[in-house]
């Protein structure tokens, strides 16, 4: 029995060692196929910090409580109980052999112990989990799992199940050959007991050698498996999520959003003011593969196909194409299925099989019968960021997916015909309404007290500027959209009676471009962008307040890539520290009738997960006297979008249920009087939906959608 098992693990060890260097090799190879990625080795001491924290804390896993530790267990147990292995292969040898220095050392059993049945348990309950989730009966696709390539991950699970076995059966065999008392195998000596108390000194240690060359099988059939495949990332993550989070885009530990990134060209972001100096085949955007950068790739092969992501997104949820994980799955496959082409020279390309040079023809986007993603499924994002923020592992799915867009935009000229008036009125009006610049002041016609103006066609003297201490940044919605103005008015009024003083760019003031951005057209978000830019540089304007989450995140977050650094704050902050510094006093209504009105609150998806800016809002509408807060279900990190980011705004849904119809069915099903927000686009998208729940009596008539500025105000003026 003992040359048996010797045998035959050192045979499936030399095997799977090599297969699995091999592999490794593949995997650096089709990674680095892909364009620079600069900035992404900066800090390289706090990436490893939060390399540790995220690893040791598992604080990405645990955004799922229960899911989250029993994952730490199994992930410490692999880890862990490496040693275990190194033991199994001493024991073909010597039944009786144990780890020189801290074999029988007491600290050593006990952790052993305690990871083996603390990881037995975790798989086991994982698997449970795995299990009472799969997409059948009503689940369908809104399990998480759906799409996810199940044998993979079962085959993984069954796999640490039947290796801590293992493990707690030779634990339990080195007791019964008196390796320590109960003292060192304090959880599992009943196993020796149970299991092997009848058996002689002989029979103890074949039974050894069985068990620890089936332990060896069990964790180097898995490595040939792998091996084999290196678009298995439900196994592969194990190795390739440590790189992937230290090579995340922030060093601190925060998640790829906020920012979209500039186009970049050869690790170099586009010049678009010298764009003439540009190669005519450079690529704007991702067309191809290749097109990625090598951290797209490795966030491809690290998908582990969990579907937290797919879970969250808002797409998905309303019956449409787009699933984030299926995203990157396709993009893996294709990835590694065109790699043999892309590495071969071009003598080699022409020995290549028919299935390689068919993958090589596939067009990146297209319909979804003969193209990697399909081009449905690209358009229905509206960049929320929720899979961003659910990933364990750090992928950015949203980068990914509008640097293929701003491909079809700015080289294919492919997108929804919806599009076209949009970038219309943006690029003739400085407005997606395709409104006149002169109307940008009307929203200020009625109020009791003059706006300052220092942009545009306004005469600003020095003085004027110095005098002013923000400049409230009114936006296209706040400026022309009907609803939106009255949140525009109701900020200024409180500005005014805080005795806080601003001005507003009025004609001066053009789209900050985060439409354009989102829906692909570079261009003219640059055109846009550098227009504002040189405003704020003529002004001096250095301290800037926002009605608008869109205008918001991309004057804080993406016009310093412009060179202009600005200090942004949204309104709800704002008003938020005014109160607590005793200038604005809500007052309790005068009305009784009044008192007891529930309140909900819809998170903005470019305030809350792309800015995390989550407690001003609330804090505000809890400190609203006579008025009941009241949670929705899904909030902050896991806020469900409105519908309108990525441009959807200027996009029909033509496909599944309306995104803004479920979110407005989960805020009217709070008994909210009131749905508050503090974006003007959430506003639209939400008002719209209570609208239409209200002419099919689904919704009472006096349910409104309101700013959290509006509900601040009339609090404030009962005073």
């Amino acid at each position: 029995m003992q040359i048996l098992a010797i045998i035959v693990s050192l045979a499936i060890a030399v095997v799977g060692v090599a297969l699995f260097g091999k592999t490794i090799g593949h995997i650096v190879s089709v990674i680095r196929l892909g364009q620079p990625a600069p900035g992404r080795t900066d800090q390289p001491g706090l990436r490893s910090l939060t390399l540790g924290k995220e690893t040791l804390l598992h604080t990405r896993m645990l955004q799922w409580s229960h899911i989250g530790i029993l994952h730490w267990f199994v992930a410490f147990g692999f880890l862990g109980l490496v040693l275990s292995l190194v033991t199994a292969f001493g024991q073909l040898f010597d039944a009786h052999f144990a780890l020189p220095i801290i074999g029988h050392w007491f600290v050593f059993e006990w952790v052993s112990e305690f990871l083996t049945w603390t990881g037995l348990i975790s798989i086991i309950g994982l698997v449970v989990i795995r299990l009472r989730a799969l997409p059948r009966g009503e689940k369908g696709r809104y399990s998480r799992f759906f799409g996810s390539t199940a044998w993979q991950a079962y085959y993984v699970e069954y796999t640490i199940l039947g290796v801590l076995i293992c493990i707690a059966l030779l634990r339990g065999l080195e007791y019964s050959l008196g390796a320590g008392s109960k003292f060192h195998f304090p959880t599992t000596f009943w196993v020796g007991d149970l299991l092997f108390s009848g058996l002689s000194e002989h029979a103890l240690e074949n039974t050894v050698y069985l068990v620890a060359m089936i332990k060896i099988l069990i964790s180097f059939a898995w490595m040939i498996t792998i091996s084999l495949n290196a678009t298995m990332g439900v196994a592969w993550h194990r190795f390739t999520a440590w790189p992937n989070i230290w090579f995340k885009r922030d060093a601190d530990g925060g998640t790829a959003l906020g920012a979209l990134q500039p186009i970049m060209v050869k690790g170099e972001a586009i010049d678009f003011e010298n764009i003439e100096e540009l190669d005519e085949d450079a690529a704007l955007g991702v067309g191809k593969i290749e097109d990625f950068t090598w951290k797209g790739l490795l966030d491809f092969t690290t998908c582990t196909e969990c579907g937290r992501c797919q879970s969250q997104c808002p797409a998905w949820n309303t019956d449409k194409s787009l699933s984030p994980k299926l995203i990157m799955m396709n993009l893996r496959e294709h990835a590694y299925a065109k790699a043999p082409y892309l590495l071969a020279s071009e003598d080699e390309r022409k020995s290549l099989s028919q299935l390689v040079l068919d993958e090589q023809e596939k067009p990146l986007v297209g319909p979804a019968d003969v193209a990697v993603i399909d081009e449905e499924a690209l358009w229905a994002c509206t960049s929320c960021g929720a899979c961003v923020q659910q990933c364990p592992v750090d992928i950015e799915h949203v980068d990914a997916i509008m640097d293929m867009r701003r491909y079809q935009v700015l080289i294919e000229s492919s997108f929804p015909s919806e599009l076209n008036g949009l970038f219309k009125g943006l690029e003739n009006k400085g407005n997606p309404w395709n409104m006149s610049p002169s109307g940008r002041m009307d929203w200020a016609k009625d109020l009791p007290f003059e706006v300052k103006q220092i942009g545009g066609t306004a005469e600003t003297d020095p003085e004027t500027l110095a005098e002013v201490e923000y400049l409230f940044w009114v936006g296209c919605a706040g400026a022309y959209e009907d609803r939106a103005k009255k949140t525009t008015q109701a900020v200024a009024e409180l500005l005014n009676i805080a005795g806080v003083s601003f001005a507003v760019l009025g004609d001066g003031e053009t789209c900050t471009g985060d439409p354009a951005r989102r829906s692909g057209n570079e261009f003219v978000f640059q055109q846009l962008a550098m227009q504002n830019a040189e405003v704020f540089k003529e002004t001096g304007a250095k301290k800037v307040v926002s009605t608008c989450a869109h205008c918001f995140n991309t004057l804080k977050n993406e016009y310093s890539q412009l060179g202009v650094e600005l200090d942004v704050i949204h309104h709800t902050q704002l008003l938020n520290r005014l109160v607590r510094e005793g200038k604005l006093t809500p007052v309790a209504p005068a009305d009784s009738t009044l008192n007891g009105q529930k309140i909900t609150y819809h998170d903005p998806c470019y305030l809350g997960r792309h800015n995390q800016v989550y407690d001003a809002p609330r804090e505000l509408l809890e400190i609203i006297p006579g008025a009941e807060y009241a949670e929705m279900p899904r909030n902050k990190t896991k806020s469900f979008c409105c519908g309108a980011g990525g441009a959807q705004m200027w996009m029909e849904e033509k496909v599944g249920t309306r995104i803004n119809m479920n979110r407005t069915n989960e805020a009217v099903e709070t008994g909210a009087d009131k749905i508050a927000t503090g974006c003007p686009f959430c506003r639209v998208m939400l008002s719209d939906g209570l609208t239409a729940k209200q002419a099919d009596g689904t919704a009472r008539e006096e349910v409104e959608v309101q700013d959290v500025a509006q509900l601040l105000l009339a609090s404030v003026k009962r005073g």
